[in-house]
């Protein structure tokens, strides 16, 4: 296994950037894949943009050092929920998280400032777990294709369950990579009266 320590050697080599001072820093795909993180994520003082896409990470840290982080890139990993993100709720805006095992959305409650948040082929499961994205006022694309919610919906039934979930959204404007219709929130609107 390619641990973090090593991953952010080999990408500073690669890159010619020091890692210290670098605002996207691209530890995906490593060969072998990281496994496990660590604290040498706390390094990465300038990193708005992190991907640790394409790895064998089955669960996330604390990036408490991470202050400027907006963009999180943790898809086609092993990980079964989002969490340990309190410290960048202020910053983060993005999560990419597709292709895991996630089924628990309740990571993501305190994460005022996420605007576009793609979390297809997981293992939601449970409507239940979407409506807690109501907590992220300021979402505005969300991604949920390939989840076991959407199994024996329609495409047009499905957008109108994500938008009665996320009722209190005025912000969200795309679902599942398509703008939202007004007949849409209307639809939705009806149906949860």
């Amino acid at each position: 296994m390619t641990t973090v320590a090593t991953a952010i050697k080999n990408w500073e080599v690669k890159s010619g950037e020091k890692a210290v001072d670098a605002k996207a820093v691209k530890l995906y795909a490593q060969i072998p894949p990281i496994q496990k993180l660590d604290n040498s994520l706390n390094q990465l003082v300038c990193c708005e943009q992190l991907s640790l896409s394409t790895n064998s990470i089955d669960r996330l840290v604390s990036l408490a050092g991470m202050k400027k982080l907006e963009i999180l890139s943790v898809g086609r990993n092993r990980l079964s929920k989002i969490e340990k993100l309190d410290d960048n709720r202020d910053t983060l805006k993005q999560i990419w998280a597709s292709y895991n095992f996630i089924s628990s959305l309740d990571g993501l409650t305190g994460l005022k400032n996420l605007e576009i948040l793609y979390l297809s082929n997981n293992k939601i499961s449970k409507w239940e777990e979407i409506s807690k994205l109501n907590a992220c006022t300021k979402l505005k694309d969300v991604l949920l294709v390939g989840n076991p919610i959407y199994e024996g919906l329609s495409e047009h039934d499905r957008r109108i369950k994500v938008l009665q979930c996320l009722k209190d959204h005025p912000s969200l404007s795309k679902i599942d990579n398509e703008i939202i219709k007004p007949s849409e929130r209307e639809a939705a609107a009806s149906a949860g009266a």
